[in-house]
């Protein structure tokens, strides 16, 4: 929907384990090699969490450095919003444990659970809480551990999925031409077995069948889901541009999930934009999910490729099969 609702990023930040794992890893045990996970994927390497670690406890390095990029204290935080879709525990939320961890005592905490497209549907929820009046400042978070609901035994997941987190504080706008000009969210749910973890819900809960069978790690249709996803970033581009009147030239930077990057290249080279237009990190951290497109946003608002006025086109395509798409004044 076209919308005008007066946010700023206020500040971001970013953690990732430091344990990198190259491609020549997976060459040492699986029938994979490191041309054949570049040429389909572009993934050249990933972090892995240490053993202490985990969704909230990287989340929480995250938050901290995102509320000091803002200037602010956590004292300053109204709400706290966690996408995450590897939780530290089925319940409570994650959120909880990053709200204790940063010291951030009483206020409210809640996870949402869009896969890769989390951190854009807490990003705009936390948008209409703030034009709501009801909160000034929201932390929001995207933060995943993919590697441990990774199958190490696959070859077509294995590789795919790295550990990080990233945050952003979400505020209110400065400028009056400031803040989301598009948003969108959608998803279809008669494909949400394409991207699953088959057990440890209340449709299949745990037993020693379903860890026997494997059923605890990620189960992915990965032709379908390809598919998909170049058609549907696709459309959802198309509609925000047309909707907002923005032609991709004036776009200063596409900030797009990182789940392929022979996806994102289709993207870049349809708009007619440059390299240095396009956020690209999966060739070093692989699919972060949730984590990915603040990451980018992170990275590139600290090394000064991003400045006030700027307009920028975030989306995401994830597990549900859910979407989001925002365009951005910065």
């Amino acid at each position: 929907m076209n919308v005008r609702w007066p946010i700023r990023f206020c500040g971001t930040g970013t953690y990732v384990p430091r344990e990198v794992i190259t491609n020549r890893h997976f060459e040492s045990y699986l029938d994979t090699s490191d041309e054949w996970i570049v040429t389909r994927t572009g993934i050249r390497e990933r972090r892995r969490a240490a053993p202490d670690e985990c969704t909230s406890t990287m989340g929480a390095l995250a938050a901290k450095s995102a509320i000091e990029n803002a200037g602010l204290t956590v004292g300053d935080i109204d709400l706290i919003i966690c996408a995450t879709a590897t939780g530290d525990h089925p319940f409570p939320a994650t959120a909880a444990f990053i709200q204790a961890a940063i010291g951030a005592k009483d206020i409210p905490a809640f996870d949402i659970g869009a896969a890769c497209a989390g951190f854009m549907y807490a990003t705009m929820s936390a948008a209409a809480y703030l034009a709501s009046g009801l909160y000034r400042h929201v932390l929001v978070i995207g933060a995943e551990t993919l590697t441990r609901y990774a199958d190490q035994e696959d070859r077509t997941t294995a590789v795919l999925f790295g550990d990080a987190a990233g945050a952003a504080v979400v505020g209110p706008a400065l400028r009056p031409d400031q803040g989301v000009l598009y948003g969108e969210m959608g998803c279809d749910g008669t494909r949400a077995d394409h991207i699953l973890v088959p057990a440890g819900g209340s449709r299949l809960v745990a037993s020693a069948t379903t860890v026997a069978e494997r059923y605890h790690y990620l189960k992915m249709k990965g032709r379908e889901v390809y598919k998909f996803a170049v058609l549907k970033m696709e459309e959802l581009i198309d509609r925000a541009l047309q909707v907002t009147g923005v032609a991709p030239s004036e776009l200063r930077m596409l900030i797009p999930h990182q789940s392929n990057l022979r996806i994102i290249e289709s993207v870049r080279e349809r708009l007619g934009l440059p390299p240095e237009k396009i956020a690209v990190n999966i060739d070093r951290f692989g699919n972060t999910s949730s984590a990915s497109i603040v990451m980018s946003l992170d990275e590139s608002r600290r090394r000064g490729w991003l400045k006030d006025g700027d307009v920028i086109l975030l989306i995401a395509i994830g597990a549900g099969l859910a979407w989001s798409t925002m365009v951005i004044r910065l």
